[in-house]
């Protein structure tokens, strides 16, 4: 179990690495100059060369990765080219808020699209099975963005005016302050994810429900709570788990869009701002911040799907 786990763990940081090389390439290939673009069209070449030049930006492309890599390690992200500060400072208060929104939003979704799930398969083929299929296939083929503005039309503008429709923070206080601005972007992501993990649950409580185990255990007369904690439940975990992880980890990717939509002050709206100043170092950190978030979570279900099944942690132990 602990070589699998070290195995996991090393080709995460393999991948993390491939994902921060592929992060530099991409930023270097978007399109202008970042110190013209601080400095305007006006600016005079002497002008330019000096902010490149403090920039670090006239240095050997090989000899900028490694030195922004070495940085990571020694948690310096860069200088913000729209504020001049460091980037750990720009992102510190906004990863905090993001953070707020990701928890909260997976603490309500995971047990809510598990339960969902396990109650339709229960209830197989019956009017509840149906209608928790049918509403959750709806809404799983919306967009993000179309459920944040249903749900604003709902219930912050036409409708019913009860919570508000942006994020309004004032200086010195952060989004947790006034709770009731949280309502629309965490309910908007639990209703993008919830759809998944309830789907991908019920397949599987269905198919371990109709398993040989589960059969013998009720000929045998077990409890049908029983059969279905000690013997369903842990066999339908582990493959669900993945399916939590993708769903969890496109919390952190997803959350760009939802932000933006309720001008939430997080990772997301300051990745837009980054790309629309063309602030370089905060386009690498946030990127490279999500793609983390990504394959942690990742190797954390992994890990989840093998205690909980039985087959997978005797196949780790060989």
């Amino acid at each position: 179990m602990t070589r699998l786990i070290l195995r996991r763990l090393l080709v995460s940081v393999l991948v993390l690495w491939v994902v921060s090389l592929l992060v530099f390439v991409a930023t270097l290939l978007l399109p202008g100059d970042p110190a013209r673009a601080i400095l305007g069209q006006q600016a005079t070449p002497e002008r330019v060369a000096a902010l490149q030049h403090q920039l670090h930006l006239d240095l050997p492309v090989w000899q900028r990765y490694l030195d922004w890599l070495g940085g990571l390690f020694t948690g310096d992200l860069g200088t913000s080219t729209s504020t001049q500060g460091p980037v750990t400072a720009l992102l510190g208060d906004r990863v905090s808020a993001s953070l707020v929104l990701l928890v909260v939003a997976a603490v309500l979704a995971t047990p809510l699209g598990l339960a969902l799930g396990t109650w339709s398969a229960i209830r197989r083929d019956r009017a509840t099975d149906q209608a928790i299929s049918g509403i959750s296939l709806v809404i799983a083929a919306l967009p993000e963005f179309v459920i944040g503005v249903a749900l604003v039309v709902l219930l912050s503008t036409t409708v019913f005016k009860i919570f508000p429709s942006v994020t309004i923070t004032a200086p010195g206080e952060t989004v947790w302050d006034e709770p009731a601005q949280l309502v629309l972007p965490v309910l908007t992501l639990v209703l993008v994810v919830t759809p998944y993990i309830t789907r991908m649950m019920r397949a599987t409580m269905n198919e371990v429900l109709d398993s040989g185990y589960v059969e013998m255990a009720r000929l045998k007369g077990v409890r049908e709570r029983t059969v279905l904690v000690r013997h369903a439940l842990p066999h339908a975990i582990g493959p669900v788990a993945q399916v939590v992880a993708l769903q969890l980890a496109w919390l952190a990717g997803g959350v760009v869009v939802v932000e933006f939509l309720f001008r939430y002050p997080g990772i997301g709206q300051a990745l837009i701002d980054a790309v629309g100043k063309r602030d370089v170092a905060v386009v690498q950190a946030v990127t490279l911040l999500i793609a983390a978030v990504y394959i942690v979570v990742n190797l954390l279900a992994d890990v989840v799907g093998i205690l909980a099944n039985p087959k997978l942690r005797t196949e780790a132990g060989r």
